[in-house]
C-alpha cells in the first residue's frame, strides 16, 4: 500500500482526475498551506489533496450568528468540522497539483491545479496550521468492458448535451472535441454532469472504470429523460463550448 502525507484542502464539491480546479484561498488556514506550498522548488509538483465535504462548512464562520448571537466562532485548522474531522469528510479524494499559486497585494492567493490521483483518507492531523492527511492512492482499474461502454457513455453525453441546451443550439461540443480513453472518459462525464455532491462522490470512488461508466451510462439516460419532459430547465454553461481536461 502506497500511502502519502499531504496538506487536506476541503470543499463543498468533487474534484476528479484531470480536471482543472480554480481556488480563491482567503482563510488563513488555507492560505498558510499556499505558503507552505510556495517553498516547494517549481520544477516540483506543489501537491495538496480535496476531499469533499461529508459534514460541515466549506469556510468557517467568522463572526457570532445564529441561534446564538454571542456565541464566539470557531478558529484553527479543524473550525467547522467538528471533534474528528476524519468523519466529516467523505473516504475518498482526489490529489491536486497546483500549477499556479500567486499571492495577491492583500495576502490572498489565486490557485489554479490540476487532479492527479485518487486518494483513501486515512487520517487527518489538525495540530498544524492547516489539515494534514494519510493517505493511500488508489489504482484505477479498467473493469469489464470499459471501451464499449466508454463508446456508448460519450453518445450518451452527446445527446444530454443537446438536450440542456436545446435542440437549435449548434455551440455544442464536437466528437473531436472529446476523448476516446476510457477513464479519462469517465472522469470527463462525472464532473461535467449536473449532479449533486454525494452522486459525484459516489462516481469517484466507483471500483473500476467500467462501473462508474455504467452507473453514468444509467444517470445519462434518466436525466436526459427527465429534461426531454421539462424543457423550460436552464441550459447549463458546460454546453455553451467544449469541456477541456487540460
Amino acid at each position: 500500500m502506497t500511502t502519502v502525507r499531504l496538506p487536506l484542502f476541503p470543499l463543498n464539491s468533487v474534484l476528479f482526475p484531470g480536471l482543472v480546479l480554480p481556488l480563491n484561498v482567503f482563510e488563513e488556514r488555507y492560505r498558510a498551506m499556499m505558503r507552505e506550498l510556495l517553498k516547494t522548488p517549481e520544477e516540483e509538483p506543489r501537491r495538496f489533496a480535496v476531499v469533499a465535504i461529508r459534514d460541515g462548512h466549506e469556510v468557517a464562520p467568522s463572526a457570532p450568528g445564529m441561534p446564538d448571537p454571542t456565541a464566539l466562532p470557531e478558529r484553527g485548522p479543524a473550525a467547522g468540522f467538528g471533534a474528528d474531522p476524519t468523519r466529516a469528510f467523505h473516504a475518498v479524494g482526489c490529489v491536486a497539483d497546483a500549477a499556479t499559486v500567486r499571492e495577491r497585494a492583500d495576502g490572498t492567493f489565486e490557485v489554479l491545479a490540476t487532479g492527479t490521483t485518487r486518494v483513501r483518507l486515512l487520517s487527518v492531523d489538525a495540530s498544524g496550521p492547516f489539515l494534514t492527511a494519510e493517505l493511500e492512492e488508489l489504482a484505477e482499474d479498467p473493469g469489464d468492458e470499459a471501451g464499449a461502454l466508454a463508446e456508448g457513455v460519450l453518445r450518451a453525453f452527446r445527446q444530454y448535451q443537446k438536450r440542456l441546451a436545446g435542440a437549435r443550439e449548434r455551440s455544442l461540443s464536437t466528437g473531436a472535441d472529446l476523448p476516446d480513453e476510457p477513464a479519462v472518459v469517465s472522469y470527463l462525464v462525472a464532473a461535467a454532469m449536473m449532479l449533486d455532491t454525494p452522486t459525484k462522490q459516489r462516481l469517484l470512488q466507483a471500483p473500476d472504470t467500467a462501473s462508474r461508466l455504467r452507473d453514468e451510462l444509467k444517470l445519462l439516460r434518466a436525466e436526459t429523460a427527465i429534461i426531454r419532459n421539462l424543457p423550460s430547465l436552464p441550459a447549463a454553461e458546460l454546453t455553451r463550448g467544449p469541456t477541456n481536461l487540460n
